[in-house]
């Protein structure tokens, strides 16, 4: 049977655009895509942001232009694992990732992704150096504000879910309208990478022990850093202080119903979680394979001595308490989880891993 007029239609059409298509010598499929957010200065030979350990200790040597995002990728030489840094805040991390998914020189469709940066992390739950493997990750700038000074007396906070009236009111949207609040991470996946690497050792630095002696108030910042699970609030706006880690525990609890704790702060994972949402619909990713860890590099409010203002121009990127700490921290846990999708890759190129 001859095809219809349309399908002739549709098939030459797609020989045209296959024609006017680059041929690529290789088309990589990584194992493993490592998600950094910024980097300080070069990539490798100065000083660290989140992406310099991955490239110097996975030798990720190769450089391939991807002028549709905000840097380029680099991939080690058998291209099992590659890294792109995706720029800070959420705008930049969903036009990176979805410049990286839609290039036809990858196909991603069976690549793990693990984002790994820093992150303000709650002192009632960790301490700075800790590395906080995400179940959920909330949207923070979807909403409606007002001014603090303007709200009604009877409200907790200027910050309003979108399309309600008050803060935290009930009932909430139905399901399909509130896809871009909240994020949850696999769970099968998200336990198996917190069991092999719950015992990881992290850096104990003096400066960090001088830091969370600061918190006296907060039993669990003044542990050593330890592996956690726990969820992470994206906000492109950077916020600091005990009144917005109120609100923060607050909508993260909402929008999870009540199922994830925040615990962590950061500017870009729903960006990123957005993008490999929608790759996933085209057929280019899969967001199931994806992991998010955050590493404190600092607390998201003041110590009982400061203000917030203090507390956080006292602190500066780069000049954390914990940054280099919380850098390692994020390289030695997440290596653990690549090394180990590489090499068990006869298995997890076709099973997702679950914890025993």
């Amino acid at each position: 049977m001859l095809p219809s007029l349309t399908g002739r239609c549709l098939l030459a059409g797609l020989t045209t655009l296959a024609a006017t298509l680059p041929a690529f010598a290789e088309i990589i499929r990584p194992k493993v895509v490592v998600v950094a957010m910024f980097e300080i200065g070069e990539d490798s030979g100065d000083k660290p942001g989140e992406f310099q350990y991955w490239v110097e200790r996975e030798k990720l040597d190769r450089v391939i232009p991807l002028p549709a995002a905000y840097h380029a990728v680099r991939a080690n030489a058998d291209g099992s694992v590659i890294g792109i840094v995706t720029g800070m805040g959420n705008t930049n991390a969903a036009a990176s990732i979805m410049a990286l998914g839609l290039d036809p020189r990858f196909d991603l469709t069976k690549s793990y992704w693990l984002i790994a940066g820093i992150a303000g992390i709650d002192p009632a739950d960790g301490s700075a150096g800790s590395a906080v493997w995400t179940d959920y990750a909330v949207e923070g700038d979807l909403g409606h504000e007002i001014d603090a000074r303007e709200i009604p007396a009877d409200w907790k906070t200027g910050y309003i879910p979108i399309r309600k009236k008050k803060p935290y009111e009930l009932p909430m949207q139905p399901a399909d309208e509130r896809v871009d609040n909240c994020y949850p991470l696999n769970p099968a996946l998200l336990q198996w990478a917190y069991q092999l690497t719950k015992d990881t050792p992290l850096a104990d630095t003096a400066e960090l022990q001088s830091f969370r002696a600061r918190y006296k108030n907060f039993p669990k910042a003044q542990l050593p850093p330890s592996v956690l699970i726990g969820s992470n609030l994206a906000s492109s706006s950077y916020w600091h202080g005990k009144l917005l880690n109120e609100w923060a525990n607050d909508w993260v609890a909402y929008y999870t119903e009540g199922r994830g704790n925040y615990v962590t702060t950061a500017m870009e994972d729903t960006g990123t979680l957005r993008a490999l949402t929608n790759l996933t619909r085209a057929g280019r990713a899969d967001v199931k394979r994806t992991l998010v860890l955050r590493t404190g590099s600092n607390h998201d409010m003041q110590p009982p001595d400061l203000t917030a203002a203090q507390s956080m121009f006292g602190e500066s990127i780069g000049h954390y308490s914990g940054f280099i700490p919380s850098l390692e921290a994020a390289h030695a846990v997440g290596s653990r989880v690549v090394h180990a999708l590489v090499e068990g890759w006869a298995r997890y190129e076709s099973e997702i891993p679950t914890a025993p």
